[in-house]
């Protein structure tokens, strides 16, 4: 399956896309529950196609209040609402056989910045996740931000 059947639907970057909160505020607070949370996360990894599931057995995905201050740092950001997520690791196509790694790739979920990205903008906050979470999986694949920008324009 190609990966543009696997990335969802662009989620619009400006309130203007989305005029009206349509209930999405109550969706956003039950989600500041960290176990609710947690449970969309893997729901949209499940929904992922099995060739892409099997593709990030070795792949640990996270989910945490929001970016670390080293990352911020490393990343030159100043705000942890900036970041919805991050993959950290060696992506398969760039893994040989021959490298020794030494951590897990990784792909990090930001509750408390999704939570309010969706909430300011008015989008379901489980197409948040689940765009997010795509995206970073994304690079697990070897994809950057400009080829899956691309892909998403092209839907």
């Amino acid at each position: 399956m190609p990966l543009q059947m696997l990335l969802p639907r662009k989620v619009p970057g400006t309130v203007s896309e989305r005029p009206d909160n349509s209930g999405q505020g109550d969706e956003c607070s039950v989600a500041s529950n960290e176990d609710i949370f947690g449970r969309m996360v893997e729901q949209a990894f499940e929904e992922l196609p099995t060739e892409y599931r099997e593709a990030c057995k070795d792949l640990s995905i996270r989910v945490e209040e929001l970016a670390s201050a080293e990352v911020m740092s490393a990343l030159h950001l100043t705000d942890p609402h900036q970041l919805l997520g991050l993959y950290h690791g060696i992506s398969l196509a760039k893994k040989t056989t021959f490298q020794v790694q030494m951590l897990p790739n990784e792909v990090l979920i930001y509750r408390e910045a999704i939570t309010a990205y969706a909430a300011a903008r008015g989008y379901a906050l489980r197409d948040v996740v689940r765009h997010v979470l795509v995206h970073e999986i994304g690079h697990h694949f070897g994809f950057s931000d400009a080829d899956m920008e691309a892909i998403e324009r092209q839907e």
